[in-house]
C-alpha cells in the first residue's frame, strides 16, 4: 500500500473562478552528470510536481555520466530568464571555472528561487570543500545552498527525522525510513539556513532537509540531500515535500502548509 500522501487535501480543493485564472509556475529542471538515473529522475520529478501543483515544468537535462556534464546553461547568467524557479538536481562535482559558477547563482543572485535536490550539494566544487570553504569563490556555491557537503557513507536506509514541523513545507509531514539512500555529511550548516530535518544512518547523524535565505535579495531556497535512487525520488512523500518546497520558494504556501489560491492540485 502506498503511504497516504501529504497532498491528499489538495485533491479537495477545487479550482475556483480565481484559481482558474492562476498561471501555472514556470519551473526550469535541471539535470545530468555524474553516478545517477537522470534520465529516469526528471521524467519522475515533472510528472510528480505538475500533479500536485499548478506547475509547468520545463526540462533541461543532459544524458551525460561525467563530473562535468556540459549542461547547456554554462556561461548564460541569463539562463532563467521568464522563469519562477529553478531546480537544480545536477551532478556537477567538476565544474569548477569560477565565472561560469557565478553564471549559473547569477539568477539566483537577482531573486528567482531555488530548490538543489541530492547532489546539487555535490556540485561546483570551485575550491576547498573538504573542510568548511572560507574564501569567497571557494564557498560562493555552498552560499546558495546554506549548508555545505563533502561527502557521503555506504547506501543504507536513512530514518528522516521532521525537526521543525511548524514550517509551512513540514506541516502535517510524518517521520518516515527511506530504502537505500546516501546519508551526505554537514560540513558547515550556514547561519542564513533553517533545518527542518535530520537523517540518521546508523551512528551518522546530518541535516537533510532545510530552507535557506541567500544573497542580498534573501532569496527563498528549499533542499534536501536525499533522492539518490529512483525509489525515493518517486515516493509520494518525496515529491509531496519537493512540491511544498516549491510552493514555499514562489511564495504560493499559506502559513499553514495549503496552496494559495489557484496553486494546488490542477483539475484533470
Amino acid at each position: 500500500m502506498k503511504p497516504p500522501s501529504i497532498f491528499a487535501l489538495l485533491g479537495a480543493l477545487t479550482l475556483s473562478a480565481h484559481a482558474q485564472e492562476a498561471k501555472p509556475l514556470k519551473v526550469m529542471l535541471i539535470t545530468g552528470g555524474c553516478c545517477h538515473d537522470y534520465k529516469t529522475q526528471t521524467n519522475i520529478l515533472k510528472k510528480g510536481l505538475e500533479e500536485r501543483i499548478n506547475a509547468t515544468v520545463d526540462q533541461i537535462h543532459v544524458d551525460d555520466g561525467s563530473t562535468k556534464p556540459p549542461l547547456p546553461i554554462f556561461g548564460n547568467p541569463d539562463y532563467a530568464a521568464g522563469y519562477d524557479l529553478v531546480i537544480h538536481d545536477e551532478c556537477a562535482a567538476d565544474v569548477k571555472d569560477v565565472d561560469t559558477v557565478k553564471a549559473v547563482l547569477k539568477p539566483h543572485v537577482d531573486g528567482i528561487p531555488a530548490i538543489a535536490l541530492h547532489c546539487a550539494m555535490h556540485s561546483y566544487r570551485v575550491g576547498e570543500f573538504q573542510k568548511k570553504a572560507t574564501k569567497d569563490d571557494d564557498k560562493m556555491w555552498f552560499e546558495l545552498l546554506g549548508l555545505q557537503s563533502s561527502g557521503h557513507g555506504a547506501q543504507k536506509p536513512i530514518d528522516i527525522e521532521f525537526t521543525d514541523t511548524s514550517h509551512p513545507i513540514t506541516k502535517g509531514a510524518k517521520d518516515w525510513t527511506t530504502g537505500n539512500e546516501e546519508l551526505y555529511n554537514n560540513v558547515d550548516v550556514h547561519k542564513t539556513a533553517s533545518p527542518l530535518a535530520t537523517g540518521k544512518q546508523e551512528k551518522a547523524e546530518a541535516v537533510v532537509v532545510w530552507t535557506n535565505l541567500y544573497g542580498p535579495k534573501k532569496t527563498r531556497v528549499f533542499a534536501t540531500t536525499i533522492g539518490h535512487n529512483n525509489a525515493t525520488v518517486e515516493d509520494a512523500r518525496y515529491l509531496d515535500m519537493v512540491a511544498k518546497g516549491v510552493l514555499w520558494t514562489t511564495d504560493k504556501l499559506d502559513s499553514q502548509g495549503r496552496p494559495k489560491p489557484g496553486y494546488g492540485r490542477p483539475k484533470k
